[in-house]
């Protein structure tokens, strides 16, 4: 079995070599595997590089927020910052975040604009489950279909969430 694993690493080692040492196409040849090779390493190096700059960006993130674990979320510091998280949040929750209005004050979170009725009760849910928010009164006027409100138009899916 030695024997013949040997010889067919010969005879493979002799075709390639053939392959490539052919006086007519050889040099051809030879310049096509330098260059798929050379192309390769240009694309190896680009993705590393792309991922390299990508995990600074993140640390770059995780620094900004004082967070490495990204996990806790503590209490934010002002209302702008509470702002921006339950903007953020919005787009993961309902399909239409542009059309509900935000405000903020010590806490007290006020909603405004238009919604659909079953994405009502997940919105609720996640702003009284967010550190930093002490109420949250509902202004919001509820709708069964997008129909006629130029606000809910255009079919857009919150993110994890399909559309009912």
């Amino acid at each position: 079995m030695r024997d013949f694993v040997s010889f067919a690493a010969g005879v493979a080692a002799g075709t390639v070599a053939m392959y490539y040492l052919d006086h007519q196409s050889g040099r051809r040849r030879r310049a096509l595997a330098r260059d798929k090779a050379i192309a390769a390493g240009h694309e190896a190096a680009d993705m590393a590089e792309s991922a390299g700059k990508r995990a600074a960006d993140h640390l770059k993130g995780y620094m900004a927020t004082g967070r490495l674990d990204r996990t806790g979320g503590g209490e934010p510091e002002t209302d702008s910052q509470l702002h921006e998280r339950i903007r953020a949040r919005l787009g993961r929750v309902v399909s239409h975040p542009r059309s509900i209005e935000v405000e903020v004050d010590r806490g007290s979170v006020h909603l405004q604009g238009h919604i659909l009725t079953w994405e009502l009760d997940d919105l609720l849910h996640e702003l009284k489950q967010m550190r930093g928010v002490q109420a949250v009164t509902n202004e919001l006027s509820c709708h069964d279909t997008a129909e006629g409100i130029s606000e809910l138009q255009g079919r857009t899916e919150p993110a994890g969430r399909p559309l009912h």
